[in-house]
């Protein structure tokens, strides 16, 4: 038990994400001395080194900064524990810590993990859960240990996943969600009345790290799995495709499916286009606002699409712009 001063906490974070939980922390009764996130990096078209959002916002609270190359560095471990952190909270710092860090604070690491454990271990959760098409995620509270993510739980919310939502909006409302639970957390650590509940290693799925190669698009899957794919992978690295050896990014989409829907979470869209015989990928419409495309199973109706080098354009745009015609095919190669 603590008194009322609050815990001293060591805060491990790196992108948008973690940035609630910080401010969260900042605003509570607990005390954060110090920040540890990634060293910096070149970001965006113009790959100038910049600081991440953890670190802007660190740097505008005026928070002693570790930005370690190794976690096993001499001199950062002494830093570390120069710091006297009672615990240690974890949201979304990108790699995995050494057993030297998980023991450093006295009360040791928690994690703030998008998803609802043990479902979705690993690095993606939000985007693998929502290209499985679920209508449910969540935030858990676990305490950090040597596996992956399978330490014991000490809280959990949950969140619906809406059939239009991206991965980059699930992320965000799961931020403030998870920040609000971090912080009743850290509350009960400190008054000794929090509790952990073991996870059921036997129901463990694994979110494994996003490539630019799951953005491919498999024509011959149901449109409503493509759909998923499109919004899973939206802001990065995006689902794409090709037609006549150009790349098509697909940015926005809408699922139509003559098959049962209920496991998808994908509403179902009455269209007047129709043709069961044509091949995975046949644009069956490319007139005005509508872009067609026939799937497995159901169409595909793209609302958004960027060829490669140029800016997102709305349907509209970009057949304004590009000659697609009906029967036309898009494919998985060049």
């Amino acid at each position: 038990m603590v008194a009322g001063d609050g815990l001293r906490i060591v805060f491990f974070g790196t992108p948008a994400f973690a940035v609630p939980t910080l401010d969260a922390l900042l605003a509570s009764r607990h005390h954060v001395v110090g920040v540890v996130t990634q060293p910096d990096r070149p970001r965006g078209r113009g790959h100038k080194t910049s600081d991440a959002p953890v670190k802007a916002r660190a740097t505008a609270a005026g928070l002693p900064i570790l930005q370690p190359a190794r976690l096993k560095d001499q001199p950062f471990l002494d830093a570390l524990d120069a710091l006297h952190a009672d615990l240690g909270v974890v949201a979304a710092y990108g790699k995995i810590l050494t057993d030297a860090v998980l023991a450093t604070p006295r009360l040791g690491m928690i994690n703030v993990h998008a998803s609802l454990l043990p479902r979705y271990r690993g690095a993606a959760p939000v985007h693998r859960a929502i290209i499985a098409g679920e209508r449910e995620t969540g935030v858990t509270i676990m305490r950090i240990v040597k596996a992956l993510d399978a330490g014991p739980m000490l809280a959990t919310t949950r969140l619906p996943i809406g059939p239009e939502d991206t991965s980059d909006e699930v992320e965000r409302d799961l931020a403030r969600l998870g920040a609000a639970l971090l912080v009743a957390t850290v509350d009960d650590l400190a008054a000794g009345r929090a509790t952990e509940t073991p996870q059921n290693d036997a129901l463990a799925t694994y979110a494994h790290r996003l490539t630019k190669e799951d953005g491919v698009i498999d024509w011959t899957w149901p449109g409503a799995r493509i759909h998923n794919l499109i919004r899973g992978l939206h802001p990065w690295p995006h689902a794409f495709t090709f037609l006549r050896g150009t790349r098509l990014v697909i940015r926005r989409s809408e699922a139509s499916d003559t098959s049962d829907t209920s496991e998808t979470g994908v509403s179902t869209l009455v269209s007047d286009t129709s043709d069961t015989s044509a091949e995975p990928g046949t644009i069956l419409e490319a007139a005005g606002d509508r872009l067609v495309v026939a799937t497995g199973a159901g169409m595909l109706h793209i609302s958004e699409i960027q060829a490669e080098g140029k800016r997102p354009m709305t349907t509209r745009d970009f057949l304004a712009g590009h000659r697609l015609s009906r029967g036309d095919r898009f494919t998985a190669t060049p």
